[in-house]
């Protein structure tokens, strides 16, 4: 059974490299905000049902993908954008550690709402620049 099992797992591994290999810049940092918002919302599921330990990880990979996406700003071309996206970074940062000390989800809410925002207006960046493009 493993047998069968195991190229499966790698062929789905390979399927999942492949994705984010071939993703456009613009779809890679789409892809950080979603899973950001997916294991925000794992957080607060954590939180509710009082695991402290899933809550923490959830939130850690959560600020990962925040210092993730703090790399990927070019401050030279992006100039104020980047600025503020930058202050925006860290102070979801800033939320996440305090949701992750106090186990209050409130906090992570707020973090998502502005996540949220950030990532539909990448989501029309997106579009008109294909729109330009086209």
């Amino acid at each position: 059974m493993n047998s069968i099992m195991i190229p499966n797992r790698n062929g789905y591994q390979a399927y999942q490299r492949n994705k984010y290999e071939t993703a456009s810049p613009h779809r890679l940092i789409l892809m950080l905000y979603e899973g950001a918002l997916r294991f925000s919302t794992q957080a607060i599921k954590a939180i509710e049902i009082q695991n402290i330990d899933e809550t923490n990880r959830m939130l850690q990979k959560t600020q990962d993908i925040m210092y993730e996406l703090i790399a990927c700003l070019n401050h030279q071309e992006g100039g104020d954008i980047a600025s503020n996206l930058h202050n925006l970074y860290m102070y979801i940062i800033d939320l996440l550690i305090k949701a992750n000390m106090k186990k209050d989800s409130a906090y992570i809410v707020e973090a998502m709402d502005i996540l949220k925002d950030i990532k539909s207006a990448w989501e029309q960046v997106g579009k008109e620049v294909s729109i330009s493009n086209g």
